[in-house]
């Protein structure tokens, strides 16, 4: 697992991604995951990250991929951003930002018979003012054979960062996720329950596969 917290951004700091991430990652090592952790990480930690992560899972097994902090789409794609990105307009977002796309790639790569990608990274976009299109949230993604992909929040719409120690989307999954004998449906199905309920129907995670 590749399990990715930023908090610390200079433009729009945000309040939970790193005890998301750091909560994430303690519960999947409990889980028998090998997991690589990063917290408020350059756009060059973050790929150096996901190469070796790619590197990883092509031994076998199962991949996981967990986000928490700012992402935006641009052009059709999903981007999540480091810490220390520079963007002003959205025709840098492709050179600031990491594609969710490269992640998949990475993913697709392995041919494990499973990969999970968490994405809690739809929490609000700082730089829209500077923004053309004024999209809100995340895009859809064509999920590649063997990938369950789960959203905080459905297209176009956006997340809460929490105000208690976690996000409201990572809470409810730290809930569920250990839950013994279930489908990877039937998990993500209470975590959809769970944040309608604490959001008062304001949030509604979102999965494709």
């Amino acid at each position: 697992a590749l399990v990715i917290g930023n908090s610390n951004y200079a433009t729009a700091r945000l309040r939970n991604p790193v005890n998301d991430a750091q909560a994430i990652a303690a519960k999947l090592r409990t889980l028998g995951f090998e997991v690589i952790e990063k917290t408020d990480v350059s756009r060059k930690e973050m790929r150096r990250a996901i190469r070796d992560f790619g590197r990883r899972i092509k031994a076998g097994g199962v991949g996981l991929f967990y986000f928490a902090g700012h992402g935006v789409q641009y052009q059709g794609q999903n981007y999540i951003i480091p810490v220390g990105a520079e963007i002003d307009e959205e025709d840098v977002i492709s050179d600031e930002g990491v594609s969710v796309n490269q992640v998949l790639a990475r993913m697709g790569s392995a041919k494990n018979r499973l990969n999970l990608v968490i994405l809690d990274s739809c929490r609000n976009n700082p730089y829209a003012r500077s923004f053309r299109s004024q999209r809100l949230g995340l895009a859809p993604t064509q999920a590649p054979t063997g990938t369950y992909i789960s959203y905080a929040a459905a297209p176009g719409f956006l997340a809460a960062d929490g105000k208690g120690k976690h996000s409201p989307y990572t809470q409810a999954i730290l809930d569920a996720i250990d839950a013994p004998g279930m489908k990877i449906e039937d998990v993500f199905k209470r975590v959809r329950v769970e944040v309608l309920r604490n959001t008062n129907r304001k949030q509604t995670p979102y999965t494709e596969s």
